[in-house]
């Protein structure tokens, strides 16, 4: 069925020159597939966050390649030199610092300018900190929701924990060591009583994954970067099921139900069957 919404595909297909965002280790120099080694030894040019950084992945297997910045600060204008770059038939790879671009790392402004453009580009996936830390958190992975880095100022991050508030996701966070305890803080103040867990180091040697409660803080000097994971809000016990049954199907019967209907809203709070319920109203 046409909805009028228009579907974006590439153009091209793998091989051909084109845009690879290339998702790089996060820690463990080994954790880089063959296919981004691949890619990158492909390259033409190689836009990163940082060139030194990005220098000592491409020393380590030994890939010389011309650099180029694409960082917060100049993404926009990066963004139209890799686009140019594509269109003269070069292949270009795209790369962040650790981890996956575009993941609270610079690249989604590339993403919308060669997608605006029609210009095709594809993902050579990897490491990524917070998949990893879900995994090391033991928290429920089954559904969870990634919010990145907190604003900086209070009444803004405090505002963005309020939409998380009554979520029954397991939720992540990104936070640099100077911020933990300020963020742990306002996850109290508008969450309440919590399990969390701190994981840093990720796939370095003194890797670790600690569990807290919320109202205690995480303990201990803070020192490198930090996915913080907390469990979600969980199903909230209606009220009304702390009547007894005769007062619960009677609270729905003053709302103006027939019984029928005042039955089926009871039985549904309580989670038990509509006849479970029966014998309680047949004097209401």
């Amino acid at each position: 069925m046409r909805t009028g919404r228009r579907f974006w595909r590439p153009k091209k297909i793998t091989g051909e020159k084109m845009v690879s965002f290339v998702a790089t280790p996060i820690g463990n120099l080994k954790d880089i597939t063959l296919r981004a080694l691949e890619t990158l030894k492909e390259a033409d040019v190689i836009f990163c966050e940082d060139t030194r950084h990005t220098l000592k992945l491409l020393n380590a297997y030994e890939i010389k390649k011309p650099l180029q910045a694409c960082h917060k600060f100049n993404e926009t204008e990066a963004a139209g030199r890799i686009l140019e770059a594509s269109r003269s038939g070069k292949k270009v790879a795209v790369v962040s610092d650790a981890g996956t671009p575009v993941v609270s790392d610079p690249g989604n402004i590339v993403c919308k300018t060669l997608r605006e453009a029609g210009e095709p580009y594809t993902l050579i996936p990897g490491a990524c900190a917070f998949v990893a830390a879900l995994v090391l958190s033991a928290l429920d992975a089954g559904k969870f929701a990634f919010i990145g880095f907190l604003p900086e100022k209070k009444g803004e991050k405090l505002k963005v924990l309020e939409r998380y508030k009554d979520v029954d996701l397991t939720l992540a966070f990104h936070s640099a060591p100077q911020d933990v305890d300020k963020d742990v803080a306002a996850m109290y103040e508008i969450f309440g009583e919590r399990r969390a867990v701190a994981v840093r180091e990720i796939t370095k040697l003194h890797e670790e994954s600690r569990e807290f409660l919320l109202s205690e803080g995480l303990s201990g000097e803070k020192r490198g970067e930090y996915v913080l994971v907390v469990e979600g809000a969980g199903e909230k016990e209606n009220p009304l099921s702390a009547l007894s049954e005769k007062e619960h199907i009677a609270y729905y019967l003053a709302q103006g139900m027939d019984k029928k209907e005042a039955l089926k809203k009871a039985a549904k709070d309580r989670g038990v069957s509509k006849s479970d319920l029966y014998p309680f109203a047949i004097d209401l």
